[in-house]
């Protein structure tokens, strides 16, 4: 799959509105990225993301504020039994959606990076253990290649010019 030559008026648009810029602007980390992992994967509380991640309590703290900023983590107070009010963090809708980007990481990993070792996990379908892909599909539900994907500018508004 690729874009290359595939935007059509390569000129006449504006980066300042590049969707994957802002993208990266909110996840563009590597401590980001492994936080919003671990989220997908279950994981809540302050502690459980720096040793799962393997990041310092200062770098947590810092990359969780921003994803809560970012709205796509909650931080609720939770207090277990004889212990003082924390909080844990649990996904928003928007940090939901980031399931199909984690996964599309993931399987291009899988196919170009863990060698002989193979990947650690495998997605599968719970109903029928198949597992599962992230493929380019339009909205009438074609899968498309990268070869037949075009890009065009769009006015602010998000209209097609």
């Amino acid at each position: 799959m690729s874009l290359t030559g595939r935007l059509a008026d390569r000129d006449n648009w504006l980066a300042d509105r590049c969707s994957i810029d802002l993208s990266l602007g909110v996840v563009g980390t590597r401590s980001g990225m492994l936080i919003m992992r671990e989220a997908h994967y279950g994981t809540t509380r302050f502690d459980d993301f720096v040793s799962r991640v393997g990041i310092t309590e200062k770098v947590a703290a810092g990359r969780l504020r921003e994803l809560v900023n970012a709205g796509l983590l909650e931080r609720r107070p939770y207090r277990a039994p004889g212990a003082r009010t924390r909080h844990e963090y649990v996904l928003t809708p928007a940090g939901a959606d980031l399931a199909p980007v984690l996964l599309a990481l993931m399987q291009w990993g899988d196919r170009h990076l863990t060698g002989e070792r193979g990947p650690a996990l495998q997605a599968h379908h719970e109903g029928c253990d198949a597992p599962v892909t992230v493929q380019a599909h339009c909205a009438r539900g074609h899968v498309v290649p990268g070869d037949e994907i075009a890009l065009s500018p769009t006015d602010p508004d998000g209209a097609r010019r």
